[in-house]
């Protein structure tokens, strides 16, 4: 499994593809401390005002914070707004 993900990457630089797109990782933007747009997730696990946990192929983001609301909820996307004071990522 390792041989074909270091694969995919040399792949990945040689035809410059992000490679978020070929090894399937998500994509997680923040725009100050109040909106945060992750990508290529799995579904919610958790969501409450304080806590958002946002599933991913290999782990989880989780999202601490206030008044954190979901403003848009797609297939492939999520923003979340509110007051974000922690965003951790655990495999």
């Amino acid at each position: 499994m390792l041989r074909r993900k270091g694969k995919l990457q040399t792949l990945a630089r040689l035809f410059e593809i992000p490679q978020d797109i070929v090894l399937d990782l998500p994509r997680i933007t923040m725009l100050g401390n109040k909106q945060l747009l992750v990508e290529n997730h799995r579904g919610i696990i958790e969501y409450t005002p304080s806590l958002l946990r946002v599933k991913f192929n290999q782990g989880e983001l989780v999202i601490k914070g206030s008044a954190l609301s979901l403003s848009s909820f797609q297939t492939e996307q999520i923003l979340v707004e509110g007051t974000v004071r922690e965003v951790k990522y655990d495999i």
